[in-house]
Order: C-alpha cells, then sequence, then structure tokens
C-alpha cells in the first residue's frame, strides 16, 4: 500500500471513531426488499423507530431492529452512559449489495433457469439531536 492510500485509510478510520454505527453483512434477502424498511426509519427518533420496525409485518424488519438496537449499545458503549428518550436518532443508513449465488432451477425440455439468490449488507448510523454535523 503506498502513503497516500495508507494516509487516506487512516484518516477514514479515524473519522468512524467519532461516529457511532452498526453493519450487518450477508443478510440473505434482496436489497430492494430491505431497503423497504430502512426508508421506514430513516431520520426517526430510535424509539419511535424500534416501535415501527417491532410491528412491521415485512421480514426484514425484524433483522433492522437488531441492528438498530446493537447501534444504540455502541452509542452507550463509546459515551459510558445510557442514552435518554429522544436523545437519540437514525441519522444516516444504507443498504449495499451482497454477494449473488446463482442457482439452476430445472425447467421443461431439459433447459435450465437461473436463478440468483441475493444478499445485502446494512450499515446504520445513530447520532444525538444537539450533534448535527451529518
Amino acid at each position: 500500500m503506498g502513503k497516500r492510500k495508507r494516509l487516506a485509510a487512516e484518516a477514514r478510520k479515524a473519522a468512524l471513531r467519532t461516529q457511532y454505527f452498526a453493519k450487518l453483512n450477508g443478510v440473505p434477502s434482496s436489497p430492494r426488499k430491505m431497503r423497504y424498511v430502512v426508508d421506514m426509519v430513516r431520520g426517526m427518533e430510535v424509539n419511535r423507530a424500534l416501535g415501527v420496525l417491532r410491528f412491521s409485518k415485512k421480514a426484514a424488519s425484524a433483522d433492522v431492529e437488531k441492528l438498530l438496537r446493537s447501534a444504540i449499545a455502541n452509542w452507550e458503549a463509546k459515551n459510558e452512559r445510557k442514552a435518554e428518550a429522544g436523545e437519540l436518532y437514525v441519522s444516516r443508513v444504507f443498504v449495499d449489495e451482497g454477494v449473488t449465488m446463482k442457482r439452476m432451477r430445472p425447467a421443461p425440455q431439459g433447459r435450465g433457469y437461473r436463478i440468483r439468490k441475493r444478499s445485502n449488507h446494512v450499515t446504520l448510523f445513530v447520532d444525538t439531536k444537539t450533534n448535527d454535523e451529518n
């Protein structure tokens, strides 16, 4: 690794140390289905977002709820105190495409149809209401 790349990587790592986030890699559902759930909670206060996710009928909402609880726990661990009601909100959340497994399904007349089993990666950032740098 060259010096310029190393410096850029160290700067990115230093910036992530001041932010509070959680990542979920390799979720076995399509990114499109996950984005429906993620769009419901983007920008919400965390207690309200947990309620929305808890009572959502989407299967992906269970994964996002667990991820949000992890991000809250990460914030509490870095700040060494419990989060108060109304203090935290979901500042950024995005879904990236993961590995796509390719499978074959038997089709009529000796053919085979391709099946793509998609996966995704979810990254969720939380922040305080007073700290609006993002």
